[in-house]
């Protein structure tokens, strides 16, 4: 009769600590990031009151006889199931869908989490709602991210681009098969030089023979001047229609500019013409791509997918300004909750494994929010459970307590 009292009490233990978890999920419902915990139970230990005997020639086995003394905690699971994203709109929400953490800077501490409500402090730093700096790869000069350790993001609204030469342009398009000799195609290149000024180039492409067409090079702009060693070359097509390139692979021509307006005295292009074609059709050849900018300020930014931070500037340009860092476990389910929003490695989650979006870690979708991943009617059914579980143990001290009650009674 003790026994199954004390049974009763680990009973209604669990069923507490059962409502205690469902309590707190129902609480954290529209929490951001939030994962929900789970409670498992487990037997306690029992007492044998006979143990097993095997068989004989003349008698069968026995099996053990065993009393059952309650039950106890088994775990208390962090499920990290992906929750559903809600669209914000606004440009520093960014959400998780897949595998991986934000990675925080708390003092000294490294934390993570997968609410992505962030902000910008009055020093341009990205931050949590907490003031936790959030953690990324820089950009160097070059635009390109250094993945050899984290840092805090700070996003200077001051910052300036400087202006820079053009060095390399290509075009694309068709100059026509059939077109007679002589026929010409013109363009007109817009470049940059080492002060951010306009220089136009224009090109006379020149059919000259059979799949060979000559290109004449020469300044719209004063002060620029073409070199003349440089103010001309050939391309030549294969009977398919497509530019030939030696055995090594194509090499760009390379343009002399003579600049005489202040800028650089000297420079250089590369022109890439070797995504034109000569088919039979239209003559169509054109400018694709120019690089070279001129002076601009950064007038906004967005977050993209793979987590770079990209800043808009007045020149029409973006460059990358840094990339978020996200980081993996081998037992995320391992995690320490910390409290607002934040997990803290453990023993047993395994070491944090950095890197960015996309690369064995989930997508980013900016301008959304990932919601908790409770679902309240299973929460509520659990309640339930929870609730006539631990009224049936109180049914087994009542019980026991009646039994008790009337042996007292058979002294009168």
């Amino acid at each position: 009769m003790l026994r199954s009292m004390y049974s009763g009490i680990s009973g209604m233990k669990n069923f507490q600590t059962k409502l205690d978890v469902i309590g707190n999920n129902i609480a954290n419902v529209n929490t951001y990031g939030y994962k929900k915990g789970r409670v498992t139970f487990q037997d306690l230990m029992n007492q044998t009151v006979s143990g097993a005997s095997r068989a004989t020639e003349n008698r069968g086995g026995q099996n053990a006889k065993q009393i059952g003394l309650g039950s106890s905690l088994s775990s208390i699971d962090t499920i990290q199931t992906q929750g559903s994203l809600q669209t914000t709109g606004r440009s520093l929400d960014v959400a998780i869908s897949g595998d991986g953490y934000f990675v925080v800077r708390q003092g000294n501490n490294e934390m993570f989490t997968r609410a992505g409500n962030f902000y910008l402090d009055s020093n341009g730093n990205l931050v949590t709602g907490q003031g936790n700096l959030v953690q990324g790869y820089p950009v160097n000069a070059n635009g390109e991210v250094n993945k050899s350790g984290v840092a805090d993001i700070k996003i200077d609204t001051n910052t300036t681009m400087a202006p820079q030469a053009t060095s390399k342009a290509t075009y694309n398009g068709n100059l026509k098969s059939s077109a007679p000799n002589a026929t010409e195609v013109e363009l007109e290149t817009k470049v940059k030089d080492s002060l951010g000024q306009d220089i136009s180039l224009k090109m006379v492409m020149k059919k000259t023979g059979l799949n060979e067409w000559s290109v004449d090079i020469s300044s719209l702009t004063n002060g620029v001047a073409v070199n003349a060693g440089t103010s001309s070359t050939n391309i030549k097509f294969d009977n398919e229609g497509k530019v030939i390139a030696p055995t090594t692979g194509y090499t760009p021509y390379k343009v002399t500019l003579n600049n005489s307006t202040g800028a650089n005295p000297t420079q250089a292009i590369d022109l890439d013409f070797s995504k034109i074609t000569q088919f039979d059709s239209s003559s169509s050849a054109n400018v694709d791509t120019v690089d070279g900018n001129s002076e601009g300020y950064l007038e906004s930014f967005n977050i993209g997918s793979s987590g770079e931070v990209n800043g808009v500037f007045s020149n029409g340009e973006v460059r990358v300004l840094s990339q978020l860092a996200l980081s993996t476990f081998s037992n995320p389910g391992g995690l320490t909750k910390a409290g607002n929003n934040l997990f803290q490695a453990s023993n047993n989650s395994g070491l944090p494994n950095l890197g960015v979006a996309g690369e064995g870690r989930g997508a980013l979708q900016s301008g959304s929010l990932e919601m908790s991943n409770v679902d309240l009617s299973e929460e509520f059914t659990e309640m339930i459970t929870a609730q006539r579980g631990f009224q049936a143990n109180t049914r087994i001290i009542t019980t026991s307590d009646e039994i008790l009650q009337e042996l007292v009674n058979l002294k009168r």
